[in-house]
């Protein structure tokens, strides 16, 4: 549940920064900033916060490699569905959402890796240790 839990958050952040429909900060910043610059500023600025917080952990527990390798997969798993007929990658927003899609599983991967780890090996992830 805790794995489910982190991938709609950061599906939540990725949609809610951008997504084909007409609800999204960047197109909602582009049409107000004028007239909202302060909220503009802020919904940017908390959006940002919510970056640092899971590419810093992806960053962390799996880095750059972990990060396309899964990557690797998800693309694999689209050719495969597209190979066997069960999707079609002609619709711009449909692929947008694909795209949203599989990089929310690599953040919520790299934010749960350390737990998924702990649990496989019985060994905890010390990172910062105090000397």
């Amino acid at each position: 549940m805790g794995f489910i839990i982190r991938w709609l958050c950061a599906l939540g952040l990725l949609t809610a920064t951008y997504n084909p429909t007409q609800w999204n900060f960047g197109r909602w910043s582009m049409a107000n900033y004028e007239t909202n610059l302060s909220l503009t500023v802020l919904f940017g600025l908390i959006l940002l916060v919510g970056y640092i917080i899971y590419l810093r952990a992806t960053l962390r527990s799996i880095g750059i490699f972990g990060m396309l390798l899964i990557l690797a997969v998800v693309g694999t798993l689209l050719w495969v569905l597209y190979d066997q007929g069960l999707i079609d990658l002609n619709n711009p927003a449909i692929n947008t959402w694909i795209a949203i899609v599989a990089m929310s599983l690599v953040l919520a991967v790299g934010l749960s890796w350390s737990i998924v780890r702990r649990k496989l090996s019985g060994q905890a992830d010390v990172d910062d240790v105090d000397e």
